[in-house]
């Protein structure tokens, strides 16, 4: 159970950062293209950088779907240890009437050779039934882990989708050049950042 979840929250993490370490080139919807005399701020370059951590973090839609999937997460990871610790508790008891009956065996305590051979053979049935339930128990293990993280690549997917078509709408008018993911520069520059613009709207898109 525990690496389990220390894989899948790997993943999560993994993938939720991957998927704003991006570079993010917005070709302006306008049928003129973009003049060359275009001046941005004076002396600044068409260029806008946004801090995809900041996003994640007050984008309404990234916080809700997130604490939504690690809810539906931490339930199925509930259920899933309660199955488990069920099926360890019938096989420390299969384990007992296992030693019981050696005991028996060896001091001769069966009345008869056929309450011996019945005996054996309930517990060789239940032996095969535990071998069962624990195939199942690994089968749920591995459907839940990869339902999640089907889940996180959808969601991963929708918050792409939905940052870049905003950033689109954003830039319709092709003031910008470029936009790019704080991650992919080295050394910034104050009065370039539009992160709180791009998440203010993103929350006022949302909300309608």
């Amino acid at each position: 159970m525990n690496k389990i979840q220390i894989i899948i929250n790997s993943v999560l993490c993994a993938a939720v950062v991957a998927l704003f370490i991006v570079f993010f080139t917005v070709t302006p919807r306008t049928k003129k293209p973009v003049s060359q005399e275009v001046v941005v701020d004076s002396e600044l370059l068409p260029i806008a950088i946004i801090n995809t951590d900041s996003i994640l973090k007050h984008y309404v839609l990234a916080v809700e779907s997130t604490d939504k999937l690690m809810s539906a997460y931490e339930t199925s990871t509930v259920q899933l240890d309660s199955k488990a610790k069920a099926f360890q508790k019938e096989y420390e008891t299969f384990q007992r009437d296992v030693m019981d009956f050696q005991r028996k065996l060896e001091a001769n305590a069966f009345l008869s050779r056929e309450r011996a051979e019945s005996e054996q053979k309930r517990l060789q049935d239940k032996e095969q039934q535990l071998m069962k339930k624990q195939q199942d128990l690994e089968n749920l293990r591995q459907k839940l882990s990869n339902d999640f993280m089907a889940q996180q690549n959808e969601l991963t997917l929708q918050l792409a989708d939905s940052v870049q078509q905003y950033l689109r709408e954003y830039n319709a008018d092709g003031h910008y050049h470029l936009i790019l993911n704080d991650a992919a520069v080295m050394n910034k520059v104050a009065g370039y950042d539009i992160t709180q613009d791009v998440i203010d709207g993103l929350n006022a898109r949302y909300k309608k």
